[in-house]
């Protein structure tokens, strides 16, 4: 039967890419070593408190890239390591993370070293943990939000929204800079038009304050210069005495010897090469020495240009060119000034269409999610049904909020609404669980166990527009019972038809529907205590169940006659048919004598839930084994899966 109670089919759950194939532990708290290979569909984990079944959870939490914490180092071992294997094509993906005793933590994928962030980021989206933080999120009506836009398969119109949302505010914050008071342009526009007009009279050059600096130093000691530069010139041009006239004597004498020896034409050809450069050097002499500037009435303009261009440099910049770039800008925001009020007018005019732009927006994305939250109300609470809630007990609103006097809003159907990137919704998860009662938010009304089937069904809800290989429930049992429990079971099952579903459970109810069980246990060994776990067939199961209903194995399983063992009162409330009792449901009895001798429970129509708590009690000898087995059957029977007989 269906979460509904209709018939299924035990169809295989599907081999989605990327599924968690295998989990290695070693020196994790109590958890020696173990490794734990896992299959498709619904893989549960049982076991007594304390074993070490949530340790598995945090395990894999540090597969995953969760903090490392080295407290979780067994005692005297050097490091704790977790080795996940991903099912990956061509080859499996696997992913390290070791956590030393001294702190240190490494990350290895595939055997190469990556940071911690590095593995969240590869096998994070592989696996979806849900404990008891993420059913608390469950309460914020932003992740109430984000889930139903997940449903309703948004992600186009949350990007158009963001888009325009974004281009909106862009817009606004260069309005905001234009919105300046008029006398406080006016007074920006005098300094920067006298600027402009200063540096540009000004005319400078890059350089010229070194040019004049130079100018300067020399007319200090222009004195002193001519009288050094008319020495020179004497001691190169002196008449009869200077250095030009005697090496023209000596180039004279050297062609003469040439003509009687050859040897010295190449010191004639030197010497007269020295009497050029003599020549040169005269020259610029004279050259010099008539630069040096006498002129008074020169000297005091270059002190006043260079005074001036000290001046614009001590109020817009450190050099010449400092001043001109400044004096460019200045320019440039005068012409923005002098053209604000066109700017802001248009700017203004843009404000309104990309307002008109985000409204609309936001209309197409609340129309969407107003579709879409009928439909995820309507299947959540289907499912819901079948985890033993009334009819309409659950509904998603989308309302929105009116905007306040200080803040910008856009107009949808008539009413000014406050917005942001997000949309304009308020989505709320309105639950009535109890008959007569109004719908509140889940904040106010839902229980732990409530809470934890609410999840669970929005879960099953959004599993087919969720591409998360492997889903983990850690405490998706935690306050419910065994009225609930076989329905969460059912939905467990179902969900795992399209994602691996990895269930740490207390209760047998949820376990009877696992593909693949398996038993943690822990034991001393040489005055130590070690994490064992196994993977159960299916009389181990029967045993398994046996124990978390409430009973020890029945003496029968240990080889004892049936009827040896103690009555019900040994096991709990039992049916007539000695079942431990744990739900109300149907039997094939007389329905004018429900207690009548004949009453059993018939195995092809009943369901987990049908083993009732307040049935009479059994006949002294029955089995809480028998028990587990009706269980089991019950759960294979509802997915079409034979019975084994007992």
């Amino acid at each position: 039967m269906g979460p509904s109670g209709t018939p299924v089919t035990a169809d295989a759950p599907h081999d989605r890419p990327g599924r968690l194939l295998e989990l290695s532990v070693r020196d994790l708290a109590l958890i020696e070593r173990l490794r734990l290979e896992l299959e498709p569909g619904l893989n549960v984990l049982t076991g007594e408190t304390g074993a070490g079944k949530s340790l598995l959870i945090d395990a894999l939490g540090l597969a995953l890239g969760a903090r490392a914490d080295t407290s979780l180092v067994r005692h005297g071992a050097a490091a704790a390591r977790v080795e996940v294997l991903f099912d990956r094509v061509p080859e499996p993906l696997i992913a390290t993370r070791e956590v030393g005793a001294n702190g240190r933590s490494t990350a290895r994928l595939d055997d190469q070293a990556v940071t911690a962030a590095r593995l969240a980021e590869t096998v994070g989206p592989l696996v979806e943990i849900h404990g008891q933080h993420e059913q608390s999120r469950l309460l914020d009506e932003r992740w109430q939000r984000e889930l139903l836009d997940a449903f309703g398969g948004h992600e186009g119109l949350r990007a158009e929204m963001e888009r325009a949302v974004e281009r909106w505010r862009k817009n606004r914050a260069e309005l905001a800079g234009l919105a300046l008071e008029p006398r406080e342009v006016e007074r920006r526009l005098e300094l920067l038009r006298h600027e402009v007009e200063e540096i540009a009279g000004a005319r400078l050059r890059d350089g010229e304050a070194e040019e004049l600096r130079s100018r300067l130093e020399l007319a200090r000691h222009g004195e002193a210069i001519t009288r050094g530069a008319a020495a020179i010139r004497a001691a190169l041009d002196g008449e009869g005495s200077g250095a030009r006239d005697a090496l023209a004597g000596g180039v004279r004498d050297a062609r003469s010897v040439a003509r009687i020896d050859s040897r010295f034409e190449a010191v004639a050809d030197r010497l007269a090469g020295l009497e050029a450069e003599l020549e040169d050097a005269a020259a610029d002499v004279r050259r010099l020495a008539d630069g040096v500037d006498h002129d008074a009435a020169a000297l005091v303009a270059a002190e006043e240009r260079l005074s001036l261009i000290y001046s614009l440099e001590r109020r817009y910049g450190d050099d010449e060119a400092a001043v001109i770039a400044h004096g460019e800008r200045a320019a440039a925001e005068t012409e923005r000034l002098e053209g604000l009020a066109d700017q802001r007018h248009r700017r203004e005019a843009d404000d309104a269409r990309l307002l008109a732009a985000v409204a609309y927006a936001a209309s197409e994305l609340s129309t969407s999610r107003r579709a879409a939250a009928a439909r995820l109300g309507a299947a959540t609470d289907d499912v819901l049904r079948s985890l033993g809630f009334r009819s309409g007990a659950f509904a998603v609103d989308v309302g929105r909020r009116a905007a306040g006097s200080d803040e910008a809003a856009i107009e949808l159907e008539g009413d000014a609404v406050a917005f942001d990137a997000t949309g304009a919704d308020e989505v709320v998860f309105r639950f009535a669980p109890n008959p007569g009662e109004p719908a509140r938010t889940l904040s106010k009304i839902a229980s732990g166990g409530e809470l934890s089937r609410v999840a669970l069904a929005i879960k099953q809800v959004l599993a087919a527009a969720d591409d998360t290989p492997t889903l983990v429930f850690d405490e998706v049992d935690s306050g419910i019972g065994g009225r609930t429990a076989d329905p969460v079971g059912r939905s467990l099952w179902s969900l795992a038809r399209d994602h691996q579903v990895l269930v740490v459970t207390h209760l047998a109810q949820i376990a009877a529907h696992a593909d693949a069980h398996f038993r943690i246990a822990k034991r001393e060994r040489d005055g130590r205590t070690i994490t064992e776990i196994e993977r159960l067939d299916r009389e181990g199961r029967i045993v398994e169940l046996a124990a978390m209903l409430g009973g020890a194995p029945s003496s029968s399983a240990r080889g004892v006659p049936p009827g040896a063992g103690g009555g019900a009162e040994e096991h709990g409330p039992v049916t007539k048919g000695g079942l431990v009792a744990v739900g109300p449901g149907p039997s094939l009895g007389d329905p004018a004598d429900p207690g009548g001798p004949d009453d059993a429970v018939d195995l092809e129509r009943a369901e987990p839930a049908d083993l009732v708590a307040d049935a009479p009690a059994a006949p002294a000898g029955s089995s809480v084994l028998a028990s587990a087995r009706e269980l089991l059957d019950a759960a294979e029977a509802w997915r079409g899966r034979p019975v084994v007989p007992a």
